[in-house]
């Protein structure tokens, strides 16, 4: 098995994610509010799911692997352009998650930003995991072996097994400050 189908079935589920989202961000443009609560969601989902889960385990799986092969530099230029955008896409969830605190704070400006930065999402993720699927993933599977790619995968399940129990202790650790 290619260490690549987690990550796969990951895109999937970020996919109905920014369906969610589109349909989200022509609401609250129609109706100039926005759904707190669900930024919260969004923001969420974006940071844990999106960014910590599936752009950690390219980071730092794959992507630590990939650096240890002569890669072409198609290659090595993709995986400096994917590591780009994810750090684009968390100031760009940054952003939403600001605009969400300001919106509650009473300003209404804030609804724009709220609602661009969904929009950049919307638009931006499923290029990125077409570029993903499309041209990266599948032809940097031909620099490992069987043997890497299965170790690759397990330490893919292993850093899932660590995921909640680091995103729980962080709550726990916000909400002890405020007591």
């Amino acid at each position: 098995m290619m260490p690549i189908g987690p990550l796969m079935i990951e895109h999937r589920l970020i996919e109905r994610m920014i369906e969610v989202m589109k349909h989200e961000l022509r609401r609250s443009e129609k109706d100039k509010h926005l759904n707190t609560l669900f930024v919260d969601t969004i923001v969420d989902f974006m940071r844990t799911y999106a960014d910590h889960c599936h752009h950690g385990k390219e980071e730092d799986i794959l992507f630590k692997e990939l650096r240890k092969k002569p890669l072409s530099s198609q290659h090595e230029q993709i995986m400096k352009d994917l590591e780009k955008e994810h750090k684009w896409g968390r100031e760009t969830t940054d952003r939403l998650g600001d605009a969400k605190k300001r919106y509650i704070q009473g300003d209404r400006e804030a609804l724009n930003v709220a609602a661009d930065s969904m929009r950049v999402l919307v638009e931006f993720y499923p290029k990125h995991i077409e570029k993903e699927d499309k041209h990266f993933f599948f032809p940097v599977m031909e620099y490992f072996s069987q043997e890497e790619k299965n170790a690759m995968l397990e330490e893919g399940y292993e850093f899932d097994r660590k995921l909640i129990h680091e995103k729980y202790e962080h709550t726990v650790l916000q909400v002890e400050k405020q007591f």
